[in-house]
């Protein structure tokens, strides 16, 4: 676990992610994806029927090929982020691999913050027909919550505007 005393100060210094399950008309779905520390910004996500290594492997190749590579890369010690497959895209990249401790979800507390307000502002109270609906719903509440959904712990900016704001303060230097 690397992130013990870490100060988070620009985009893309430290990424996390995680996969959550959704309950949906007596089945389950699992919805994995990565968000930006600094900024909270949901960087990219894909829900699928199967929680194996392609739903993580899928979001981390999108986030990269987006916004580049984080520093620290941040996850539970799931099958899917301890495989071989998953580590060495990372380690290609030479992004450091963080993993939080055995039972503590709160080593992770941004993704784990964001499945709450994701399934509290949005799954729960829409009762989504199909999966096709479902992932509609959550492409347009993450677009809700990167470009206009106001943080307090932000300054009551969007993950956006923080993200894009410190990223052309970073390039300018």
């Amino acid at each position: 676990y690397l992130l013990n005393n870490i100060m988070l100060m620009y985009p893309n210094q430290v990424w996390a992610s995680d996969i959550t399950y959704i309950r949906h008309k007596g089945s389950f779905a699992y919805l994995s994806a990565i968000i930006d520390l600094y900024s909270r910004k949901i960087l990219s996500w894909k829900l699928s029927n199967t929680m194996d290594v392609s739903i993580c492997i899928d979001v981390l190749k999108e986030a990269i090929c987006n916004f580049g590579c984080s520093e620290i890369f941040n996850t539970d010690q799931g099958s899917q982020y301890t495989s071989n497959l998953f580590t060495d895209i990372l380690k290609g990249y030479d992004i450091k691999i963080s993993m939080d401790s055995k039972g503590r979800a709160l080593d992770n507390i941004y993704i784990e913050r964001f499945w709450r307000s994701l399934k509290y502002e949005n799954i729960f109270i829409n009762d989504y027909e199909s999966i096709r609906e479902l992932n509609h719903g959550i492409e347009k509440y993450i677009k809700f919550y990167n470009t206009d959904r106001f943080h307090q712990s932000l300054e009551y900016k969007t993950p956006d505007e923080v993200y894009y704001e410190n990223e052309k303060q970073a390039i300018s230097l």
